[in-house]
């Protein structure tokens, strides 16, 4: 069963930073399409930012400009730099790696991370 795991969330006040940090142990990582997603108390689960196997990124019009997401396929690891935050941010972040294609269907997530933007 692979479990991927976020690191790096937490309080931090309007304007601050976050880093928010997945490992995906157990998978040929470089040929997964790496996501964030996160969900608000009472919303749907929103995708944030994507970083495709060959590197090109993608962004949700509310992130844009603010997140950077990364992939560092030595570590099988991405990372998602978080500036200007906003209450709006405040959500748990979610990991998910995925892939789609002749070999089948692999769709794997980690338990969350949570991010709280509040003075």
């Amino acid at each position: 069963q692979v479990q991927l795991v976020e690191f790096g969330g937490g309080l931090v006040q309007p304007g601050g930073s976050l880093r928010l940090s997945c490992v995906a142990p157990g998978i040929v990582f470089s040929t997964f399409d790496m996501r964030w997603y996160r969900q608000a108390p009472g919303k749907q689960r929103e995708l944030v930012a994507g970083i495709a196997a060959g590197g090109s990124t993608t962004y949700s019009e509310s992130v844009k400009g603010r997140f950077t997401i990364s992939r560092d396929n030595t570590k099988h690891t991405i990372s998602l730099q978080m500036n200007s935050l906003k209450p709006e941010d405040t959500a748990a972040y979610y990991c998910n790696a995925w892939r789609d294609d002749f070999e089948g269907r692999y769709d794997y997530w980690g338990p969350g991370t949570q991010v709280t933007v509040s003075s």
